[in-house]
């Protein structure tokens, strides 16, 4: 038995509104990793030897990854932490391994544990690293019903160890990475397969471990996100911007800015500020001379630079009215719930009625709402019911929108009651 095991013996579980114990023991600090900082692999040739070493592993493997967000562009993996039993841990630069592909052979069949799974899975793809089982040490904390779902938080409520987390959000693109910073790393896995072994335990206790397990399968058999249509719609302080000849200046600008992020590989924030966008779109500035007065394009920017962005501004300027981008996004699915007291009366009680007893429902099971089902999906529901709403039809409807079966037999009832509320309130 593992120290962290042992701990987890004698560290009694608590669940979000449980009263904790009294008085509640200290949490143990870990400092160091069990077999030290292991090596960075940097190298075919240490690669190969991790490879082998976790083929021969048992167990599931713990995986996570770590990105320099805010500091470089794309979300591209710069280093990959891995743990087994067996194995021990392993330290992987992408840099000098960028081809993953026969680590991630080597443990296809194990189950993979990771924290926030949705985060480090697109960048693991990247490298070429897929697992085709997984449990999701943050989805089960939810799904167990605690309050805070951290990997430190939940290190510490659920083993009785504190993982110091002052790292998380450097620039992991820096080369060397420095020692305190390989260790941060290693603790991250260190104790993960033991946090899942506890947790497994503890949602089976409460009757949810089925639920984990189709919610673990379907993250990993979800594909890729499809790129995001119109991203430069979501530059922070677009609600500000009304006229169509404005939001053209907020898409060249954000076009042209993500063009040089991309080739001078940085964080597309660190090459022009949202808020100066916006404020160009707002004032329109005719001439470099007005753009250098803005909010972000002071007196540090150099001439070169304002005239890149003085020319996206008068490209927008010039585009004829046809050619302008329309206000708002095209709607994939229904309108925003605050119009549909005025579009549709009985939708709007429809959804009143379902939300309601969605909340009382995940009370009732200690868990959030969005876990229970899909705020998305009660909107899509309640806006275009079937035609005759039953819990078979209700049912097949949840299912058309991605609903696990463990979510249909919980709310299928319910919903197909606030269905059938009656729009003027009698029912």
């Amino acid at each position: 038995m593992t120290d962290a095991q042992k701990t987890a013996a004698d560290t009694t579980l608590r669940a979000a509104g449980d009263s904790p114990p009294d008085p509640r023991p200290a949490p143990v600090p870990l400092l160091e990793p069990r077999e030290g900082i292991p090596p960075v692999v940097a190298t075919d040739e240490a690669l190969a030897e991790v490879v082998a070493a976790f083929a021969a592993g048992t167990g599931p493997v713990a995986v996570d990854a770590e990105r320099a967000s805010g500091y470089r562009y794309g979300q591209r993996a710069y280093l990959v932490q891995l743990r087994r039993e067996g194995a021990g841990s392993a330290l992987i630069d992408p840099v000098g391994c960028p081809d993953l592909s026969s680590l991630g052979d080597a443990i296809e069949d194990a189950e993979w544990v990771l924290h926030a799974a949705t985060q480090d899975l697109p960048c693991l793809r990247d490298i070429g690293m897929v697992p085709t089982r997984l449990f999701d040490t943050e989805l089960a904390g939810r799904l167990a019903g605690f309050a805070r779902v951290g990997l430190g938080a939940m290190v510490e409520n659920v083993l009785g160890f504190a993982l110091e987390k002052g790292h998380s959000a450097v620039d992991w693109s820096t080369r060397p990475l420095p020692e305190p910073w390989l260790r941060y790393a290693a603790l991250d896995v260190e104790l993960l397969v033991d946090l899942r072994d506890a947790l497994e335990e503890e949602l089976e206790q409460q009757g949810k471990l089925e639920w984990a397990r189709q919610e673990f399968a379907a993250i990993a058999a979800a594909p890729p996100a499809p790129p995001r249509k119109d991203p430069w719609r979501r530059t922070s302080g677009m609600h500000k911007v009304r006229r169509r000849r404005q939001m053209a200046v907020v898409r060249e600008l954000w076009t042209a800015r993500d063009q040089v992020a991309q080739r001078r590989d940085v964080s597309p924030g660190k090459v022009l500020g949202d808020g100066a966008i916006v404020e160009a779109a707002l004032n329109l500035p005719p001439n470099t001379h007005a753009l250098a007065a803005l909010p972000g394009f002071g007196h540090r920017m150099g001439r070169r630079q304002l005239e890149q962005w003085q020319a996206a501004v008068d490209r927008a300027r010039t585009l004829p009215d046809n050619e302008l981008p329309q206000p708002g996004q095209p709607l994939n699915g229904p309108p925003p719930p605050r119009s549909w007291a005025d579009k549709d009366p009985a939708a709007a009680a429809r959804l009143s009625a379902a939300r309601s007893a969605v909340t009382s429902l995940a009370e009732s099971l200690n868990l959030p709402q969005e876990n229970l089902i899909t705020p998305d999906t009660v909107r899509r529901l309640c806006w275009e019911p079937p035609a005759q709403p039953t819990q078979e039809t209700v049912a097949e409807v949840l299912a058309g929108h991605g609903a696990r079966a463990w979510q249909i037999e919980k709310v299928a009832p319910l919903l197909t009651t606030a269905l059938l509320t009656d729009t003027d309130g009698d029912d």
